[in-house]
């Protein structure tokens, strides 16, 4: 399978395999338009066809390029969001591309959206010869490895019952053991085994060693740091689209450890970001009394605040907090787009204050907050961040070894 759009010419990469990769991808760019109004039907288009079409436009996958060599265990991560599945997409042909190339050498099986062809009135055992002739079996060959799909999904005694009274796990125990028995040199594997139990995981992720073994190529989308050191020869780490680092699997899941644990609520380009549209003037703690404060005991009610200048009109801004600890690990993070709502319009040359309350169950030590503020949007750019801009001294409570003290309680009783 071969994806191209016209680009200007790749820069060849350090480490590119001798021999031809299973996978190339180049410069790969892919976008989507977020309409700011949506039409559900056709009344309203014809009511108001003056409406704004105005979009935003989420840039899901941004100047990518790798490539894998044939036979490889190869890891895709990131955070929700960051474009990993949208790339998978691509790969698989579900989407294209806007720019850049992407090569597949040899028989391709996406694992991505697994049962999409399922009836859910049909018995498991019609799915199962529906699905395996769509996927590339033919009917002969559907027949003749029936019985090693249904032992693998260990659904035996549930040949005869209609999908619709499946669980999910079962549902993608089929699903999956249907999938594997596709004839395909590359697999691409997007989560889709986090709703199955730990045993038939395990199951599966030994039939991908097998798999492994006889040469096939690998593509695993995860979240699972364990599972990326374990089965992966290398790995990327993306985020925002853009990719962040490709190596060794231990460095990429150390990578992805600081980006979760020390990242701010808004991206910015520079130790100060943002189009300075709005100025972060100032920040700090108070009590609720109002007094700003440089220390406090645990358990005690909390503001942090921050004041802000607008240098120019701006419509709906969303203001963050990203609090850290000593060692530079995000234990909390809060923005208005996501309680608060709607801000509201703020002229130039006006200053707000901004508050948030929060009750500090925090353990004892020193903490620092990262006041942010960014326009209205799906890219929420930072219009203006003051990294580490003030800091409170937590004292108090149980040490327990944790970042935070909650309220709880135990309770033991026989059996």
């Amino acid at each position: 399978m071969t994806s191209t759009a016209s680009h200007p010419p790749a820069p060849a990469a350090a480490s590119r395999p001798s021999a031809p990769p299973a996978v190339a991808v180049h410069n790969v760019h892919k976008a989507f338009r977020l309409p700011h109004q949506q039409y559900h039907t056709l009344k309203e288009r014809v009511l108001h066809p003056f409406r704004s079409s105005t979009f935003d436009v989420l840039q899901a996958v941004d100047d990518v390029s790798f490539e894998i060599a044939e036979g490889e265990f190869f890891g895709i991560v990131g955070r929700n969001g960051s474009g990993k599945s949208t790339l998978l997409k691509c790969l698989a042909g579900i989407y294209d591309i806007d720019a850049g190339d992407l090569h597949v050498r040899g028989r391709l099986s996406p694992f991505i959206e697994l049962g999409v062809g399922f009836n859910m009135d049909l018995t498991a055992r019609d799915n199962v010869m529906i699905n395996a002739i769509m996927l590339g079996l033919t009917r002969q060959q559907a027949r003749a490895r029936f019985d090693d799909i249904i032992a693998f999904a260990e659904l035996e005694d549930f040949l005869d019952l209609k999908l619709k009274n499946y669980s999910s796990g079962m549902a993608v125990r089929l699903a999956f053991s249907v999938a594997i028995q596709v004839d395909a040199e590359v697999l691409l594997i997007d989560e889709v085994l986090a709703v199955g139990d730990a045993a038939f995981q395990d199951k599966c992720f030994k039939e991908f060693h097998r798999l492994k073994d006889e040469g096939r190529t690998i593509l695993f989308v995860t979240h699972d740091m364990g599972a990326v050191q374990r089965f992966c020869d290398r790995a990327i780490l993306i985020e925002k689209g853009r990719m962040v680092d490709l190596g060794d699997p231990a460095t990429i899941a150390r990578r992805y450890f600081e980006l979760n644990f020390g990242h701010t609520v808004h991206r910015v380009a520079e130790e100060r970001g943002g189009d300075r549209a709005a100025e972060i003037r100032d920040a700090w703690f108070e009590s609720p009394g109002g007094e700003r404060i440089s220390e406090m005991a645990h358990g005690e009610l909390c503001r942090v605040c921050m004041e802000v200048r607008f240098d120019e009109p701006i419509e709906d801004p969303v203001f963050g907090f990203t609090l850290r600890n000593d060692v530079g690990a995000t234990i909390f993070a809060a923005t208005t787009d996501l309680v608060h709502g709607p801000t509201g319009t703020f002229a130039a040359g006006e200053t707000v204050v901004v508050r948030l309350e929060f009750r500090n169950w925090m353990v004892r030590s020193t903490y620092t907050v990262t006041p942010s503020i960014a326009r209205a949007g799906v890219g929420a750019d930072a219009l203006d961040l003051r990294p580490d801009l003030a800091e409170l001294v937590v004292h108090g409570g149980f040490f327990t070894g944790g970042v935070t003290n909650l309220p709880h309680a135990f309770e033991v009783s026989r059996a």
